[in-house]
């Protein structure tokens, strides 16, 4: 083994201690750790405007703010969840850190171009925070135009400016995604040695280079039909409002997956770690991240089924949305089949792997309903729409990003965290979110629609908004204890050896942290990856994941 001369007392966190050292730095990790303080604190911003809207609906009558405000809390909220926190998180947090070590590589293919990436980030955060303390954009995150482009007098142009700065930063870190897997992995690290994290994230840079340059153009038109009048989406002006829809979703149902594959990643990693197993259908949870992310791009319609879309057209979307289902299902699938006659070992990270799988499957079961054209119909606006994109975008992004931030942070930092208050928070997250959403599936069902303000004229719903406000409360409080818990471990936690959890992977094989360099010797891939022995490693993973992290 080939070894480079580097100062063994170094590592990435240690190497410049400066500001200037961090904010001008070309390390991945270190713009990793950059995001991961950038997305906290928006995800915190964009999750008190959502306690603004759920503790608004417990009253039937609106008692507590304005309708105009209303509505600007939830276009903040929205705005600021989708566009600064499920689309980033997982990439440009885990991705942006572990892509290179899991393939044996320094850095990323651009590592300019990756802090380019962040300082568009940080501008589009910005131009959004903006945009909100000046008064907020009330057309909801989706801007639907004529009301976005003709109508409305709040900060919209701002707002999406932000959202198409966003745009650019997630383009340029799909760019290295995909340049980065197909050019800088180590010698042996074949294709299908890839851990199927890196499958994940190279599926979500193919969307984002394709996918996000459709919408950054789509929201520029807005901002230019608001400007110059130019005639592009307002009948009045001679445009189409239609087109807009079309263009919207083009790109944000694949954006989907882009807040999705990664999770799917992540959690295979875990999955397969904590059952000390082979991963279940390695080659098939690989390919049906490429079907989930080609598949994508052709269900957009499902989103129009009450648009003026054509009947033959929207039956095409529905019927392309149910065959969409079987990659998905077949990675649940090989997940359970995973643990199944392993040796589970139920740390902090696995809890969060299995609520995960819980939140995500009832996403999944309820897609149908809307993917189907004469249900979609009658649920199409309603609080059944909110629960399912919840269950699936939101639950299964954050406790993907949750599950993964828990078993990676070792690596990350050097410290190791109380497993114990990780496992019980998994739950009370778990809990919680199932509270906050479930009762959103029978409101909608029984025709609340999304977005009002009120609704005295059924005062029916009004248990059903107060239980998901309770559940908010307790969701709200499991979100904050990790930053506690996993602070904490900063100062006081006990030092995590090279390979904690006794996983397989080569982010393993490196220090805790990694040194700046990721490897102090030249990487050979000689082994399968996921090489796991349950019977041999038995003993030995009980005692080194079972309770010291």
């Amino acid at each position: 083994m080939e070894h480079f001369h580097t100062n063994p007392e170094l590592n990435y966190l240690t190497n410049g201690h400066s500001l200037r050292s961090w904010l001008l730095t070309e390390d991945h990790k270190r713009i990793a750790m950059l995001y991961l303080m950038s997305v906290t604190f928006f995800f915190f911003i964009g999750g008190l405007a959502a306690a603004g809207v759920r503790y608004e609906l417990m009253s039937p009558a609106g008692n507590m703010m304005e309708s105009e405000t209303y509505n600007k809390l939830f276009t903040a909220h929205g705005t600021v969840m989708v566009f600064l926190f499920l689309l980033v998180a997982i990439p440009a947090v885990l991705g942006n850190f572990l892509l290179p070590l899991m393939i044996g590589a320094r850095d990323l293919a651009f590592p300019r171009l990756n802090l380019l990436s962040w300082y568009l980030y940080m501008a589009a955060g910005t131009c959004i925070t903006l945009a909100m303390l000046g008064g907020g954009a009330d057309t909801g995150w989706t801007f639907y135009t004529p009301y976005s482009s003709m109508y409305s007098n709040s900060n919209v142009s701002l707002t999406l400016l932000g959202v198409f700065l966003g745009g650019f930063s997630s383009i340029t870190t799909g760019m290295n995604f995909v340049v980065t897997t197909h050019k800088m992995r180590a010698p042996g690290m074949t294709w299908f040695r890839l851990p199927l994290f890196v499958w994940g994230h190279y599926a979500t840079g193919v969307i984002m280079l394709l996918g996000t340059p459709v919408v950054a153009i789509t929201l520029l038109c807005v901002i230019f039909e608001r400007t110059f009048q130019l005639p592009i989406y307002s009948p009045e002006l001679g445009g189409d409002p239609v087109l807009f829809q079309h263009m919207f979703w083009f790109y944000s149902h694949p954006a989907v997956y882009i807040m999705i594959l990664p999770a799917f990643g992540v959690i295979s990693e875990i999955m397969t770690a904590f059952s000390r197993k082979r991963v279940f259908g390695y080659h098939m949870i690989a390919f049906s991240s490429l079907a989930i992310a080609f598949l994508g791009f052709l269900v957009w319609g499902h989103h129009m089924f009450v648009s003026s879309q054509s009947m033959y057209q929207s039956v095409i979307f529905s019927l392309i949305t149910f065959l969409l289902a079987v990659p998905s299902a077949i990675k649940v699938w090989n997940w359970t089949a995973t643990m199944y006659k392993g040796n589970v070992v139920l740390s902090g990270p696995m809890i969060y792997g299995i609520g995960f799988q819980g939140l995500f499957l009832v996403g999944g079961l309820t897609g149908p309903f809307l993917a189907s054209y004469g249900n979609d119909v009658h649920l199409s606006a309603t609080y059944f729409v909110v629960a399912h994109f919840h269950y699936v975008m939101v639950g299964g992004s954050i406790m993907g990003f949750l599950a993964g931030l828990h078993f990676w942070w070792p690596k990350m930092t050097g410290r190791l965290y109380n497993d114990t208050i990780a496992k019980w928070n998994a739950m009370l997250v778990f809990v919680g979110f199932n509270l906050t959403f479930f009762p959103q599936f029978i409101v909608g069902w029984m025709g609340m629609p999304r977005r009002y303000h009120y609704y005295y004229f059924a005062p029916e719903f009004t248990p059903y908004h107060i239980l998901s406000t309770m559940g908010s409360s307790i969701l709200g409080i499991g979100f904050a204890v990790p930053a506690f818990y996993l602070i904490h471990s900063l100062f006081k936690g006990e030092k995590a050896g090279d390979n904690p959890w006794n996983a397989h992977g080569l982010e393993w094989n490196t220090s805790s942290p990694p040194p700046t360099e990721n490897f102090r010797y030249k990487v050979i891939v000689t082994d399968d990856v996921y090489d796991y022995d349950p019977v041999a490693e038995h003993e030995n993973d009980m005692l080194a994941a079972g309770g010291k992290a």
